[in-house]
């Protein structure tokens, strides 16, 4: 049997499009992948739950809990130091594991990676994807759902569209190249709580087709390797 897409996911918090991962495998629908470890920074995470119910490896690798950057240290260059020290060994895990994967899924990652863990991953071959609830180019960075809300109460929200998309990870913030969009429309009525949910509801099925298309990238790739 051939060697499966190995897949590493990371998330912060719930891991909801973690479980629509390990689902859709479960289901064929991300046809011979496997998940083969999950990573979070945050202790509480519940993903690391979801982990173990469906036997799959996790680690728990934090910024300021790991020793890389002091509580509350605001300098930035020691910031910036600090991020770049913890960027690189966690791309040494990635790189230089027994895991090894092929395509790594940020799923409510709430960590913005630079080059010191962009650069060896991309070196490596790896695939790094992404799920970001704005549109291509629109609304970088967090409280993406809030600021597109806002625009549309404030009239200034282009075609009353807002949406999803699944991109490639770049070092820069949200703006690596598209790999699936969904435009949704936001409705007059509806209060920012609604249009979260709803945007939340079509997060799961993108992430699984737009890890499902790079999936079958990696694996036609390896077909052809000499």
């Amino acid at each position: 049997m051939a060697e499966p897409c190995r897949i590493v996911v990371m998330a912060s918090g719930n891991g909801s499009n973690f479980q629509a991962l390990i689902d859709a495998i479960a289901a064929g629908r991300i046809p011979d992948s496997k998940i083969v470890r999950l990573f979070v920074n945050r202790a509480k995470a519940y993903a690391t739950t979801r982990a173990d119910v469906a036997g799959i490896a996790w680690e728990y690798f934090n910024l300021i809990s790991h020793g890389f950057q002091a509580k509350g240290e605001k300098d930035p260059e020691k910031v910036q130091e600090a991020r770049d020290k913890y960027d690189a060994a966690l791309a040494e895990k990635l790189v230089n594991g027994d895991f090894k994967p092929d395509l790594v899924v940020l799923a409510g990652w709430m960590y913005v990676f630079g080059k010191h863990f962009l650069d060896p991953i991309d070196a490596a071959g790896i695939k790094i994807i992404n799920l970001h609830p704005a549109l291509p180019g629109k609304y970088d960075g967090a409280n993406a759902i809030e600021r597109a809300f806002e625009d549309f109460k404030a009239g200034k929200l282009e075609n009353n569209k807002t949406g999803i998309m699944v991109h490639y990870v770049i070092d820069k913030v949200d703006r690596g190249e598209p790999i699936l969009v969904r435009e949704i429309e936001c409705r007059d009525g509806e209060d920012l709580d609604q249009l979260e949910e709803r945007i939340h509801s079509h997060e799961h099925e993108l992430i699984v087709e737009a890890t499902a298309l790079v999936a079958r990238e990696v694996l036609a790739r390896r077909s052809i390797r000499p």
